[in-house]
C-alpha cells in the first residue's frame, strides 16, 4: 500500500491534470504556510479522497455542499471542474447549488452560482 502522500498526489493529478508537474512530490513554493497544500495532499486527497467507502462522484457531491456552505471560493474554483472531472454533470452541480440554497442559505448559493458561472464557462 502506497503512503498517503504518494496516494495524494496520484489522486490529485488525476482529478486536476496539468496543475502540478508529474514529478512532483511536494507543493510547497517556500512562501508563507508552504506547508498547507502539502497537508492538503496527505490528509485530505491521499487519507480520505482514497478510502473505499464512496466513490469519487459521491465524494464530489459531498465536498461542493460543503464547500458551498462554507462559502470558500477558492476551493470552489478546484472542485467545479474536480466534479465535472468524477462524471457530475453541469446540470447535477446546478441541483447542488440550488438545494444548498435550503441548508447553507441564499447568499451561499448565489456565491457558488458565481464562481460556477466564472470557473464553468464553455464546459
Amino acid at each position: 500500500m502506497a503512503d498517503p502522500r504518494t496516494q495524494g498526489l496520484d489522486v490529485f493529478k488525476d482529478m486536476l491534470p496539468g496543475l502540478i508537474p508529474d514529478d512532483a512530490t511536494t507543493l510547497r513554493d517556500g512562501g508563507v504556510a508552504d506547508e498547507l497544500g502539502d497537508l492538503g495532499i496527505d490528509h485530505v486527497f491521499g487519507a480520505l479522497w482514497t478510502r473505499p467507502g464512496l466513490d469519487r462522484r459521491s465524494r464530489s457531491l459531498v465536498t461542493l455542499g460543503a464547500l458551498i456552505a462554507l462559502r470558500a471560493t477558492d476551493e470552489l474554483k478546484f472542485h467545479f471542474p474536480i466534479a465535472l472531472r468524477n462524471g457530475l454533470s453541469i446540470k447535477e452541480i446546478e441541483e447542488v447549488i440550488y438545494h444548498m440554497t435550503g441548508y447553507a442559505g441564499y447568499p451561499a448559493a448565489a456565491t457558488a452560482r458565481n464562481v460556477a458561472r466564472e470557473v464553468l464557462a464553455g464546459s
